[in-house]
């Protein structure tokens, strides 16, 4: 389990979070979901190791990351944004097995991690030779998600992952994401700013807003029993993509 206490962070003189307190539960999904601008990126690169807190601690298992255990704490995490992020000048197959090399891997471990994850992803093996440019946007995330669990990671966080494919595009790949993230049972951690798509994925949402967490919980917590007026306008706005999920509560 993940817990982040008293959670504070500056950039400047804007605070991007206000003491947050939240545990993030192994073996689920958790959604982080609020307006733009409301921290929940922020949240994803401080767990990623990526920004560090000026206030506050992150647990994991009851021990406290640190820095001197950082670098070891991050090869257990799956990283994916918004677009990919794979390096340009690489293939398909040296982004993804990269780090491995890295970390001295056999060929042969490397090569059957690599089938065993592009049959669980569905990427096409001819696509293994192309460059990033090559790849269409929903190829790409493919790529970026198959380099994510190369080193089987405990814990998977995403960050807007399918925010820049078209809607068809990604339609389909919510449909196996999910079943992706059912046959993993890996804790995971997902970034969206469409309640549609966090109610399709999550085990439990964490709603923010201006670096705070105003509600966590089911989306039936929040439709039937929220906590603040902002809940109830924040899933009204969003009401059209909910409607059949709404329906089922």
């Amino acid at each position: 389990m993940l817990r982040l206490k008293n959670i504070t962070k500056w950039y400047n003189h804007e605070q991007a979070l206000k003491n947050i307190n939240i545990e993030i539960k192994t073996g689920r999904l958790t959604v982080l979901i609020g307006p733009s601008g409301c921290g929940k990126s922020t949240l994803l690169k401080l767990i990623m190791g990526l920004e560090y807190a000026d206030k506050g601690t992150i647990e994991w298992d009851d021990n406290e990351v640190k820095v001197d255990s950082l670098m070891e704490k991050r090869r257990q995490i799956g990283y994916v944004i918004q677009e990919g992020g794979l390096f340009p000048h690489l293939t398909a197959e040296k982004n993804i097995t990269l780090l491995a090399c890295f970390l001295g891997w056999q060929k042969d471990k490397i090569s059957n991690r690599l089938k065993i994850l592009s049959e669980l992803v569905q990427l096409p093996v001819d696509l293994l030779s192309k460059y990033p440019l090559q790849l269409s946007g929903g190829q790409r995330q493919r790529v970026s998600l198959t380099r994510a669990l190369m080193l089987d990671p405990e814990i998977l966080l995403l960050d807007e992952p399918l925010g820049a494919l078209d809607p068809m595009v990604r339609a389909d790949l919510q449909k196996e994401l999910k079943t992706i993230f059912q046959r993993l049972s890996r804790t995971v951690v997902l970034v969206t700013h469409d309640m549609g798509e966090a109610a399709y994925f999550a085990d439990e949402i964490v709603l923010m807003r201006e670096g705070e967490i105003i509600q966590q919980g089911s989306l039936s917590d929040l439709i039937n029993r929220p906590k603040d007026r902002f809940v109830t306008r924040f899933i009204m706005a969003q009401k059209n993509p909910l409607n059949n999920i709404v329906g089922e509560i």
